[in-house]
């Protein structure tokens, strides 16, 4: 994009944000870092954004309106303000003290990262439950966009969201089963993994046993990370919390349930099916043993090779 064309769209965005930016002045300082210093012209658009917000004090949603309640698909660039009727697809582990929350949230179009900091004071969602959240910024990095919470959003519970179904299957042999796997302990209050019985939050804990499994499929062209809650583990490996808690307390070691569990699904095939999660996770909602039609031409020719 032309620096004369990044600054009219960055202009709009300020004006959007109540705030009446000269272009040329934008131009000048955007031609500055992209022409003459080599700045990557994301970086630089960032740059330039960050420090008019920081000068002329933009930390607040649009001026004498309510941010337009939009669809996550229609979200193209960063630093809009706006309103998101979404549901909480998943909340992710986060041992930042600065954020309080950092997971996914789904529309009838598609899904999008938020997080939101400690320092907005917002109250806790809940993962599978529906909200209104108001005056949500967009950003983006290399390309993902994101939302983030402040501290003039609020957020309303609503009815049931329908989240589109984006589910990709993948059919592969399991390489690797991830620490983290096996018997885990969940804070009551945020649902976080405790670390060594605490939350990064709410401090020591005495937990509520959960069962997962992170784990890694390979389909021979590229690995994908998967995640399995407790019910789709149980359903794989025919281990549930119970038993779990059963082997841990004979073994007095809980590394038993996740050596077991390794054991069961390390090299074999099977076939995966869920939704992708912030572009990294796919997590199973399906996972079915696979019957894997071996190539007898590539195995001899891997051999003749040898």
């Amino acid at each position: 994009m032309m620096v004369k064309e990044l600054a009219k769209e960055m202009r709009k965005k300020f004006s959007e944000l109540g705030a009446d930016v000269p272009q040329k002045e934008i131009e000048s300082k955007l031609d500055l870092l992209v022409n003459q210093y080599r700045v990557p012209e994301e970086e630089a658009r960032r740059t330039v954004f960050n420090q008019y917000v920081r000068d002329l004090k933009l930390q607040r949603g649009p001026q004498g309106s309510e941010s337009p309640l939009t669809k996550i698909k229609d979200i193209t660039s960063d630093g809009r303000w706006i309103s998101l009727k979404a549901k909480v697809i998943q909340l992710w582990e986060n041992e930042k003290a600065s954020i309080s929350q950092i997971g996914l949230l789904g529309d009838d179009t598609g899904t999008i990262k938020f997080v939101c900091f400690a320092k907005s004071d917002l109250p806790l969602v809940e993962e599978g439950k529906s909200y209104i959240f108001k005056n949500l910024v967009t950003d983006s990095w290399q390309g993902r966009f994101s939302v983030k919470m402040n501290k003039t959003t609020t957020v309303v519970p609503t009815e049931d969201v329908e989240v589109a179904n984006n589910d990709t299957t993948v059919t592969g042999a399991v390489v690797d089963v991830q620490s983290g796997s096996g018997l885990v302990k969940r804070c009551p209050e945020c649902n976080r993994i405790l670390v060594k019985g605490a939350c990064v939050d709410h401090g020591k804990q005495d937990g509520e046993y959960d069962l997962r499994v992170k784990a890694v499929i390979d389909d021979g062209r590229a690995a994908q990370d998967i995640i399995l809650n407790q019910e789709m583990t149980y359903k794989v490996t025919g281990i549930d919390v119970k038993v779990a808690k059963k082997m841990a307390m004979d073994a007095v070691d809980p590394a038993v349930v996740y050596d077991e569990i390794k054991r069961i699904l390390l090299g074999k095939y099977f076939t995966v099916k869920g939704p992708v999660l912030g572009s990294r996770y796919l997590l199973v909602k399906d996972m079915q043993p696979a019957r894997v039609q071996l190539d007898l031409n590539a195995i001899v020719k891997k051999v003749e090779g040898i």
